[in-house]
C-alpha cells in the first residue's frame, strides 16, 4: 500500500461532479488533488477544456483516475463530450472503448 511521508497511509481516490464549480473533483483524504473542469454545451454535451493534478501528486496515475470516472458519469448520463483538453483527448486515444463518447463533427 502506498505511504505518505505525513500520515503514513494514503487514501483511496475519489471522484465526485461538482456542479456548482463546473468540475470533476479527485479527492484523497478529503484534499482535492485534481480536477477535470467541463462547460456545458447544450444539454447533451460537455466541453472539457482542462486538468490539472496537483504537482506533489503527478506520476502517480491519479489523472487517468479523474478522467476515466468523469468519463463514465457523462457515459451513465447518456452525453458526449468534446476533448479540448490534451490530457483527455489522449486518454481516449489510449481507450477506445471512450471514443463513442466523443462528438462526431
Amino acid at each position: 500500500m502506498p505511504t505518505n511521508p505525513t500520515n503514513g497511509i494514503i487514501g483511496e481516490p475519489v471522484v465526485d461532479d461538482n456542479p456548482e464549480r463546473s468540475r470533476y473533483e479527485l479527492k484523497i483524504d478529503g484534499h482535492v488533488v485534481g480536477v477535470a473542469d467541463y462547460q456545458r454545451d447544450g444539454e447533451n454535451r460537455l466541453v472539457f477544456p482542462h486538468t490539472e493534478i496537483d504537482g506533489s501528486r503527478r506520476g502517480q496515475g491519479l489523472g487517468a483516475v479523474l478522467v476515466k470516472a468523469a468519463l463514465d458519469d457523462v457515459r451513465s448520463q447518456g452525453k458526449q463530450i468534446i476533448a479540448r483538453c490534451w490530457y483527455v483527448a489522449e486518454f481516449i486515444d489510449l481507450h477506445p472503448e471512450y471514443r463513442d463518447l466523443l462528438v462526431r463533427p
